[in-house]
C-alpha cells in the first residue's frame, strides 16, 4: 500500500518514529552492521562501497524508480524505523519524502548529501527560486564531494573503522576519477557541434556543464511536470532546423513523450531515432553493469555517443 496523501503519511510515520525514538534501541541486525538506508540507487551504491563490510545498506528506490514521483509505502515506515542512518539526495529530489526526512533528522543520523556540494558549483533551478537543480550525480567530480560525505558520515558514526572508511573512500575516488577522464574521452569523439542531448526529462544539466553539451529536455528538472503541445512542437522545430539525428528514452520516465516527439518530427518530414535508454534519475537491474553508478555513467555516455555518431 502506497500513502497518496504525503500530509496523512508525514503525520503517521512522525508518530511512528516518535514512539520508536522514546523506546530502547532496536538491536542491530544479525550481523551486527550498521543499518543504513538510503533513497537512490546512485547513493545506495556509493554507501555500501564506502562502508564496505561494516555496513548493510538497504535502498528504498530500485531500478525504474522515479525518485521525484516516490510515495513512501507503509514498509518504508518500519525501515526507516530500524535505520541508524539514512542517505538521500537533497536538494528537493525526493520531493514526497522531504518533510518527514527532515523530521527524522531531529533524532537520527540523516544526511542530504548533494548538500555537501559548494552552492557555487550547483546549478540553480529554473523553475524555483533559490532552489538547485538536484541531479548532481552526472557531473562525476561533484560525486566524488557526495563520496566524501557518505565517508565522513561514517566516521563520526563509527569511529573505531575510519581507517576502512577512508580506505575505501580513497580507492573509490580513484575510480571516480579514471571514470570521469573516459567520459571526457568519449565525448571527444563528438564535433563541438554534434554534442546536443534530447532527453524526456531536463536531468542532464550537469552532465551538459561538465562535458560540453547542449541539454534540452521535454519536462523540466521534475517528472511532476508535463510537457505541453507547446513544448514537443518547440523542440520539433529545433531538431529539424538542427537534423539531430538521434533523441534518448530514460529508464525512469514513460516513453510516450519521447515518442510523441519522434513523431513529430517525422509529420515535418524528418527521421529522428531513438538513440536508446539512458538511466536519469535510477540505475539499472541489481547485478548488471548498469546497476552500479560506475556502470551506469558508462553506459550513458557510449549510448550517448554512438547514436549521434551513428554507430550501430
Amino acid at each position: 500500500m502506497s500513502f497518496r496523501n504525503p500530509t496523512l503519511f508525514t503525520l503517521l510515520l512522525a508518530g511512528a518514529l516518535l514512539i520508536s525514538a522514546c523506546a530502547a534501541p532496536a538491536n542491530p541486525n544479525a550481523e551486527g552492521k550498521i543499518n543504513v538506508v538510503t533513497t537512490i540507487g546512485q547513493i545506495a551504491d556509493a554507501a555500501t562501497i564506502v562502508g564496505g563490510e561494516h555496513v548493510h545498506v538497504t535502498g528504498l528506490m530500485g531500478a525504474g524508480v522515479d525518485p521525484h514521483l516516490y510515495v513512501a509505502s507503509e514498509g518504508d515506515v518500519t525501515i526507516l524505523q530500524e535505520a541508524e542512518i539514512i542517505f538521500y539526495n537533497g536538494l528537493y529530489l525526493e520531493a514526497q519524502m522531504n518533510q518527514i526526512l527532515e523530521q527524522i533528522s531531529e533524532y537520527k543520523t540523516v544526511v542530504a548529501l548533494a548538500e555537501s556540494i559548494p552552492v557555487g558549483e550547483r546549478l540553480a533551478s529554473p523553475i524555483y527560486d533559490d532552489e538547485y537543480d538536484p541531479h548532481v550525480w552526472f557531473d562525476v567530480q561533484l560525486w566524488q564531494y557526495v563520496v566524501g560525505a557518505v565517508r565522513d558520515a561514517y566516521i563520526e558514526f563509527d569511529p573505531e573503522n575510519a581507517a576502512d572508511y577512508q580506505a575505501n573512500a580513497a580507492a573509490y575516488l580513484t575510480e571516480l576519477e579514471a571514470l570521469d577522464a573516459y567520459v571526457r574521452q568519449q565525448a571527444a569523439r563528438l564535433p563541438a557541434e554534434q554534442r546536443v542531448l534530447i532527453t524526456a526529462h531536463d536531468a542532464f544539466n550537469y552532465f551538459g556543464r561538465a562535458y560540453q553539451f547542449r541539454v534540452l529536455g521535454l519536462q523540466g528538472i521534475s517528472t511532476q511536470s508535463e510537457a505541453s503541445t507547446a513544448d514537443v512542437q518547440e523542440l520539433t522545430a529545433f531538431i529539424v532546423q538542427n537534423q539531430v539525428p538521434a533523441i534518448f528514452i530514460e529508464s525512469s520516465v514513460p516513453v510516450r513523450n519521447v515518442e510523441a516527439l519522434q513523431e513529430a518530427v517525422a509529420a515535418r518530414g524528418f527521421e529522428v531515432r531513438i538513440g536508446g535508454q539512458l538511466f536519469s534519475d535510477a540505475m539499472g537491474n541489481p547485478g548488471t553493469p548498469e546497476g552500479t553508478y560506475l556502470g551506469m555513467v558508462r553506459h550513458n555516455i557510449d549510448t550517448i555517443v554512438s547514436a549521434l555518431l551513428g554507430e550501430e
